[in-house]
């Protein structure tokens, strides 16, 4: 057995004392206020028993994808997927990736060149950070969800640009941010890259299922779609099950098959998993469906309410989404609450720097369809309780 490097050892030393160590959590206990579950699909009978009938009623009977897509890997519903995707989400094309990490990485590290500019919202996602790592376009970042500041360094890029080089700005942000719940501009994000040429890109993973009239997202809820570039969702969050796709034009979706590694040296999705994808989406388009939309819209009311009326508002950041971030500086101090409030059975996670800024250390709360209002009240009394002993 071979032994783990000095300097690694350090790194993992370092980590312990200044308390901001990972692990691997135990099985989740109680209530459910942390997962991205939102609307109950990962565990919704219904969606299990249609997978396995789509499965049956194509005769398809196998366990694995046995290579990439471009070889063996490509199963006959991946087509029906991605124009059930293309035709949902109101786009010309979808490319299904393995999970949004590859999306991401396959579409930031390929798509912007080595004479590109790619700005991006301070707060995106590390997926989103490692892709634009490893591609070759010049990066920086600009003040979350700060217009201002985006387009002083628009006008910057542009100033600064060779003439020759056909350089193009890319402009990357989230529709909901991960951390903090929140949403940028996105009429005016959309208004500024056309007026300026840029091109925007957008990661919905946690608006789709919550936002649009079939749950499409927040570019399809404002009208967007026409205007951006592309945007990437995922299936893991409202959708419950695995996997993710890059929605734009059929041009962007060939180029990515051909120039996204990430897409092309890797097995495939499993048919079981795109099977559940498609009876995940006819769910949530159901009238069953639409109305575990709306039970999680009335405990996001529900829950804001509640922090009003408790007084603990000022703890929060503004959020109008499933998610919820209750500000607790200090990973010692934000475990202790997190340890305290999950005693009461109640399952909430904190989220520790340096996954959040020092000093940003936080209680994220995600909210379900299923999450009854009497829950909500007890863990936000729970919260209140434990905050003022601080």
């Amino acid at each position: 057995m071979g032994y783990l490097p000095e300097k690694l050892q350090n790194k993992l030393t370092e980590r312990e004392k200044i308390n901001t160590l990972r692990a691997l959590p135990k099985g989740a206990r109680g209530v459910d206020f942390s997962s991205n579950d939102y609307l109950g699909i990962a565990h919704n009978p219904m969606v299990f028993e249609k997978a396995v009938n789509i499965l049956s009623e194509k005769g398809i009977i196998i366990n694995g994808a046995t290579g990439s897509r471009l070889l063996t890997g490509n199963d006959i519903l991946f087509k029906e997927v991605e124009e059930l995707l293309g035709n949902i989400h109101q786009a010309e094309s979808a490319l299904i990736f393995n999970s949004g990490y590859d999306a991401n990485i396959g579409l930031f590290s390929s798509v912007p060149q080595r004479d590109d500019i790619v700005l991006y919202d301070e707060f995106i996602h590390a997926s989103i950070r490692d892709g634009i790592t490893m591609g070759k376009a010049k990066n920086y970042k600009f003040r979350h969800n700060d217009l201002n500041d985006l387009l002083s360094q628009i006008r910057r890029g542009q100033k600064n640009e060779n003439n020759g080089t056909n350089s193009q700005i890319y402009i990357v942000t989230e529709s909901v941010f991960s951390m903090d719940g929140d949403s940028p501009d996105l009429v005016g994000l959309s208004a500024m890259c056309n007026k300026y040429g840029c091109h925007l890109i957008v990661d919905e993973a946690h608006a789709i299922g919550l936002f649009g009239s079939n749950g499409g997202g927040k570019i399809q809820e404002l009208k967007l779609q026409e205007n951006v570039f592309a945007r990437i969702i995922t299936f893991g969050k409202a959708l419950g099950c695995h996997g993710a796709a890059v929605l734009g034009s059929r041009e962007l979706s060939t180029y990515l098959i051909n120039f996204a590694r990430s897409f092309i040296y890797t097995t495939a999705l499993p048919p079981h998993t795109l099977a559940t994808v498609m009876a995940a989406y006819q769910f949530m388009n159901s009238s069953a469906g639409l109305r575990e939309i709306e039970l999680l819209h009335e405990n996001i009311a529900h829950f804001n309410r509640e922090k009003e009326r408790l007084n603990i508002s000022s703890f929060f950041i503004s959020s109008s989404s499933a998610i919820h971030s209750c500000i607790i500086k200090g990973n010692k101090e934000v475990k202790q609450i997190a340890q305290k409030i999950q005693k009461e059975s109640f399952d909430i996670r904190p989220i520790l720097s340096p996954t959040v800024p020092q000093g940003e250390e936080r209680l994220r709360f995600c909210l379900h369809s299923f999450n009854s209002k009497e829950d909500i009240n007890s863990i936000l009394q729970k919260l209140a309780i434990a905050i003022k002993k601080l």
